[in-house]
């Protein structure tokens, strides 16, 4: 991959506090990069930039933000075959995590002049007019985004969602589901059901959870142990650990119900609490990830 134009997307309201032209600058500089930053100022911004990218014949886009600017930048470039590199700039930066790009700004900078680099191709969760990559979430980690606002996230950085998990564990009903899967009817009840694009170590079902196969993960968790519930809590946004839900299925489409309805979020952003409407689209969008040698 040669790209040497290069239109960066930046989110300046993400979660990191750090100067990031003179970064960007001595890593593209020297390799010969052309490169323009565009900055996002309202919701929306940050799709619309980006398929002004893809008009104006950039050859990759670079997108500085955490999760939720992450997935507005990749719905600008939805079937456009445009490479995506991320820069991370968030609290959790889950979807760079989960590709193997490095944390560290620089780092991830030099991803693009990678000659080990290559194209990682990832479907997207849509849900109404929004698009995510990573989980979608009813319960507990519902109420664990809902306590973990910008303000304690700004504060606390991830230690606000640990801390959110116990509160929420305490205080979520435990709901009884209406899934409806690919025009399949099931019912389950529990304290979490979740819907997951990719794992990244999250959840241990068989098969393992793939972020390209065209198919969606429903889980669901019952409170019968207080202690995995409340890891799985925090860890539907961290996804540092294994923990293994009660019942499992894969689909393209979902709709869930909870009654009494329950919180959910969907990589961290609340959406309306009760009921959710998930589908899958297979190779949405193609990201740029370190070679071996880079990993």
């Amino acid at each position: 991959m040669n790209f040497k134009r290069v239109h960066v997307i930046a989110n300046p309201a993400s979660g990191k506090d750090q100067p990031i032209l003179k970064t960007l600058n001595n890593v593209f500089h020297p390799v010969g990069i052309d490169w323009d930053i565009y900055v996002t100022k309202a919701g929306g911004d940050a799709r619309r930039l980006a398929a002004e990218a893809v008009q104006a014949g950039a050859d990759a886009v670079a997108v500085y933000g955490g999760d939720g600017t992450v997935a507005e930048v990749a719905a600008g470039l939805f079937n456009s075959q445009m490479p995506l590199v991320i820069l991370p700039g968030g609290t959790t930066n889950a979807t760079a995590r989960s590709m193997g790009i490095p944390i560290e700004l620089a780092e991830a900078a030099k991803v693009i002049a990678d000659p080990d680099a290559h194209v990682r191709v990832m479907d997207m969760l849509q849900v109404g007019d929004s698009y995510f990559f990573g989980v979608v979430a009813m319960g507990i980690p519902g109420e664990v985004a809902v306590m973990a606002d910008r303000e304690a996230k700004d504060r606390l950085g991830n230690l606000a969602y640990a801390l959110s998990a116990i509160r929420a564990t305490v205080r979520a009903p435990n709901s009884d589901y209406a899934i409806t899967l690919d025009g399949q009817e099931f019912h389950s009840h529990g304290v979490i059901c979740i819907i997951l694009n990719q794992s990244a170590g999250l959840m241990h079902v068989k098969p393992p959870v793939d972020g390209a196969d065209g198919l969606l993960d429903v889980a669901v968790f019952r409170d019968e142990n207080v202690a995995t519930v409340s890891k799985a809590a925090a860890n539907v946004i961290l996804r540092n650990e294994n923990v293994v839900p009660v019942e499992h299925w894969q689909g393209r489409e979902v709709t869930v119900v909870s009654q009494p309805a329950q919180a959910v979020q969907a990589d961290g952003e609340v959406l309306p609490a009760g009921s959710v409407t998930v589908r899958v689209l297979h190779a949405a969008v193609r990201f740029v990830v370190p070679g071996t040698k880079a990993q």
